[in-house]
C-alpha cells in the first residue's frame, strides 16, 4: 500500500513546559515529525506523519513518546471524536447553516441525523464524529469508508486512553463484567 500524511495532535501528560530536555528526547524517541505546543501547563503534540494508515502513524508515535525516558503518557488524540455544529461543517467542508438544517430535520430527512450525545449548553450539543461520517456515507455527502473506519478508530483510541488514566481499574474490570 502507498504511504500518505496523516495529521493528528496527540495530547501528554506527566510532561510540561518546564520538563527537562522534553524537546530533546521527543526527537530521539523518533518524534521527528511533531510540532511541540504548550496550552496551560500541557503539551500537545501535532504530527504529519507518513505512514500506510491512521491507525499505524498514531500507534508508532504513541509508542516512541511512551518509550522515551521522559515518562510521558498519552491522555488523548485530536481530531476529537465528539463534534459540534460548527465543527462537523468544517470537517465536512460545508456551511454551517446545512448542518442546522439537517439537526433540525428539515433537510435530507430520508435517514434522521443522529442524535446529540451531550450537550454543554442548550445552543451547543455534541455529537460523536463516527455516528456523523456514518450518516454522511448513508445519504451520500461523502463516499470514502476510510472516513468512518478513522472515526471509529480515533473513537476507541480515545476511550482506552482515558479509561488507563482512571483510578479504579478492579472497578471498571467489575463494571464490565457485570454490563457483559
Amino acid at each position: 500500500m502507498k504511504q500518505k500524511y496523516f495529521e493528528f495532535t496527540l495530547v501528554l501528560d506527566k510532561v510540561d513546559d518546564n520538563t527537562p530536555n522534553l524537546e530533546d528526547s521527543l526527537y530521539e524517541a523518533g518524534c521527528s515529525d511533531a510540532l511541540i505546543n504548550f496550552r496551560s501547563g500541557t503539551v500537545y503534540l501535532a504530527f504529519t506523519r507518513k505512514a500506510i494508515s491512521l491507525n499505524e502513524a498514531v500507534l508508532s508515535a504513541i509508542k516512541e513518546i511512551e518509550s522515551s525516558p521522559l515518562g510521558a503518557k498519552v491522555i488523548s488524540i485530536a481530531p476529537d471524536n465528539l463534534v459540534s455544529e460548527s465543527e462537523i461543517a468544517k470537517r465536512l467542508n460545508l456551511k454551517r447553516q446545512a448542518v442546522s438544517l439537517w439537526v433540525k430535520g428539515t433537510r435530507r430527512n430520508k435517514e434522521k441525523f443522529p442524535g446529540p450525545v451531550m450537550k454543554l449548553s442548550d445552543a451547543s450539543p455534541l455529537w460523536r464524529w463516527y455516528e456523523i461520517v456514518e450518516w454522511s456515507i448513508k445519504n451520500k455527502i461523502i463516499s470514502e469508508k476510510v472516513t468512518f473506519d478513522e472515526a471509529i478508530f480515533i473513537e476507541n483510541l480515545n476511550l482506552v486512553l482515558e479509561e488507563r488514566t482512571l483510578p479504579g481499574q478492579s472497578m471498571r474490570v467489575l463494571l464490565h463484567q457485570m454490563l457483559a
